[in-house]
């Protein structure tokens, strides 16, 4: 199974810069070089990360005093161009000793520093001087005393822990109080058990007695019979719908001798006389030809022959 560790980041409050003062008197160059290079880079603190600024300031002191093994005060050259034709310039080493002495330590100690913008940065740290005077004396002093602060810091951290725990500790008290209060109103204001009332005596019989008997007995309750009774748990029938009145002007008032009942119409065409006013039509007045007797003429095809007339007696 992988696991997964997620990288340290130290805050800004642990990466607290302290200042070191080194002395380069009868020391071999690269024994110094590195000490430097490892307090700039903060190699030497558990908070290192290689990608923070995570180191101290270096004050070197007495650099014209550095020592080199050998032969290398001869061999050491220190070469210079300026992108330029012709504009190489060579230092040997006793020559930079002696014109700038800071130099050669700051050369060694670059080369030991990452190439980058955080080597150019932790460069920037490092103070060089070829005597024993620096200007630093007040951020050394303070990088002295910085244990002694350390400790009261940590003496305040406890206590401020403690007062923690201390406000806790009451804030549970106080709860634990507030909950028992609480139960304690609970149990007074809903009792298990509620006394049953008492009814009140009724004040005929506490105050006149004889008067509410003689008044029981004077005004018997009526029984109800039990046909009533029944009668009234049956349910009412429901009213039937009145028949709904017409007018006098619409009823016909029927003559001795005419039948009420009207005559049906027909669904489609014109009514059809009855047999009693053809008949009746037929004896009063002869056959007269109607709008209607080309219909009549399609429907019918039964013709009728004219009978000849009777010829006239000779005289």
């Amino acid at each position: 199974m992988v696991t997964k560790i997620k990288p340290y980041n130290p805050s800004a409050s642990q990466l607290v810069s302290d200042w070191h003062v080194l002395d380069a008197r009868d020391k071999v160059l690269g024994r110094i070089a590195s000490e430097a290079a490892v307090l700039l880079m903060g190699k030497h603190r558990p908070e290192y990360v290689p990608h923070l600024l995570s180191g101290d300031f270096v004050v070197i002191v007495n650099a014209a005093d550095v020592k080199v093994t050998g032969n290398k005060a001869d061999q050491i050259v220190y070469k210079r161009h300026s992108q330029k034709p012709g504009k190489l310039k060579e230092l040997p080493y006793r020559r930079v000793q002696e014109k700038f002495p800071g130099r050669i330590i700051e050369h060694a100690v670059r080369g030991m520093l990452p190439k980058n913008k955080l080597g150019e940065r932790m460069i920037r740290r490092l103070k060089v001087y070829a005597g024993e005077e620096h200007p630093h004396v007040s951020q050394v002093t303070w990088t002295e005393s910085r244990p002694e602060r350390d400790a009261v810091a940590a003496a305040e951290a406890e206590e401020a822990a403690k007062k923690r725990v201390e406000a806790r500790e009451r804030t549970a008290a106080r709860r634990e109080i507030a909950a028992e209060a609480a139960a304690k109103t609970d149990t007074v204001e809903t009792p298990s058990e509620k006394p049953a009332v008492e009814k009140k005596p009724d004040a005929r019989a506490t105050e006149a007695p004889e008067a509410a008997a003689v008044e029981a007995v004077a005004e018997p309750e009526a029984a109800i019979p039990e046909e009533a009774a029944v009668a009234t748990k049956k349910k009412t029938p429901a009213k039937k719908p009145a028949a709904r009145r017409t007018p006098a002007s619409k009823t016909a008032t029927a003559k001795p001798g005419e039948s009420t009942t009207k005559p049906k119409r027909a669904s489609s065409g014109p009514a059809k006389p009855t047999a009693a006013k053809t008949t009746a039509s037929k004896s009063k007045a002869p056959t007269t030809k109607s709008a209607d007797s080309s219909e009549t003429k399609s429907t019918t095809t039964r013709t009728t022959r004219k009978k000849p007339a009777k010829a006239k007696n000779d005289e």
